[in-house]
C-alpha cells in the first residue's frame, strides 16, 4: 500500500495506481473528480491525467484502482483482470435497474425460497455465457450510454420496448459461493457525504428473502443482470440490493486506501 508521495510526478516514471474502496452512492466520476482536484494541486501539474481501472456502479462499494500519469495506460489491462465480489441478491421483487437506484415494479411470492432452493440454482451460472446487460448501464449503443436511452423509455413510460437494444456478451463466471441466506429484507445502509443525486429505492415493507453470494468472474460481467437471472432461475424475481467489489486482479480490498486516506496522501 502507498504510505507517501513526493511533489514531482516525475518521481514516477511508470505513473501510480492508487487502491481506493470506493463508498457507497458515490459514482465512480465523483472519487475521480475528487482526487483529480487533489492530485493536480499535489504534483502542481494541470495538465496530469487521472482516472479509473473499471467502473462500480453509485450503490456498490469497494477496490476501485485510480491511475495517475502514465498508469492511464494500464487501465485496459488492469480492467481485464478477475473480479471478486460479494453481492446481496433479494429475492421477492424486481426494479428496472435491477439494484435500488429504481423503485421496485413487481412483486412475487416467495413462499418455500430457502437457502438449499439458491444453492441448487447457482451451478447452472458457473462457467463460460452470454449475458446481456441492464438497460440501465453505461454500455455504449450506437454511441449512446444504454441508460440515456433507458431514462428517456422510462419518463415515456415505454422502458417495455427497450428489451431488445443490447445484445448479450460473453462472459466468464468462474465461481459463486452462497454466503448466508436470511429471510428477511437488506438492511440499510449509510454513507458519509452521499451523492444526493443517487436514489436508494424504500424497501422494508416488502416481504423480501435475501442471499449472500460470492462471485468471481470475467470483465464485462454485470452483477445487477445475474442477480435478475438468478430470480428467473428461481421462479420469482431478484434485484441486487448491495454489492462490494473486493478484488480486482491482484489488488484486495484489503490493499485499499478509504477515499479519505488517499486525499490525505495527495494534502
Amino acid at each position: 500500500m502507498v504510505s507517501s508521495l513526493t511533489n514531482n510526478i516525475e518521481d514516477y516514471p511508470e505513473g501510480i495506481i492508487l487502491p481506493v474502496d470506493k463508498p457507497w452512492r458515490w459514482t465512480s466520476a465523483d472519487v475521480i473528480r475528487k482526487l483529480k482536484f487533489a492530485a493536480i494541486r499535489h504534483f502542481g501539474n494541470k495538465k496530469l491525467k487521472i482516472g479509473h481501472a473499471g467502473t462500480l456502479d453509485p450503490l456498490a462499494s469497494g477496490v476501485l484502482l485510480v491511475c495517475i500519469g502514465k498508469a492511464t495506460k494500464l487501465a485496459d489491462a488492469l480492467q481485464a483482470h478477475e473480479k471478486e465480489y460479494i453481492a446481496g441478491v433479494s429475492f421477492g421483487a424486481t426494479t428496472p435497474s435491477y439494484d435500488l437506484e429504481k423503485e421496485p415494479d413487481a412483486i412475487f411470492d416467495i413462499n418455500g425460497l430457502d437457502a438449499a432452493a439458491i444453492e441448487a440454482i447457482l451451478p447452472r451460472f458457473i462457467g463460460e455465457q452470454m449475458q446481456v446487460a441492464p438497460l440501465f448501464s453505461a454500455k455504449s449503443v450506437d454511441g449512446v450510454r444504454a441508460y440515456e436511452t433507458a431514462r428517456k423509455l422510462l419518463r415515456e413510460g415505454r422502458l417495455d420496448e427497450g428489451s431488445d437494444i443490447l445484445k448479450a456478451s460473453r462472459i466468464t463466471i468462474s465461481s459463486l459461493e452462497l454466503l448466508g441466506f436470511s429471510r428477511e429484507s437488506p438492511p440499510l445502509q449509510f454513507a458519509e457525504n452521499p451523492n444526493p443525486k443517487i436514489h436508494v429505492a424504500e424497501i422494508s415493507s416488502l416481504n423480501l428473502a435475501t442471499a449472500t453470494i460470492k462471485v468471481c468472474c470475467s470483465k464485462g460481467t454485470y452483477i445487477r443482470a445475474l442477480a435478475r437471472d438468478l430470480g428467473e432461475a428461481a421462479g420469482n424475481g431478484a434485484f441486487l440490493s448491495s454489492l462490494r467489489r473486493t478484488r480486482s486482479g491482484d489488488y484486495r480490498i484489503e490493499d485499499c486506501l478509504s477515499l479519505s486516506s488517499a486525499l490525505q496522501l495527495l494534502a
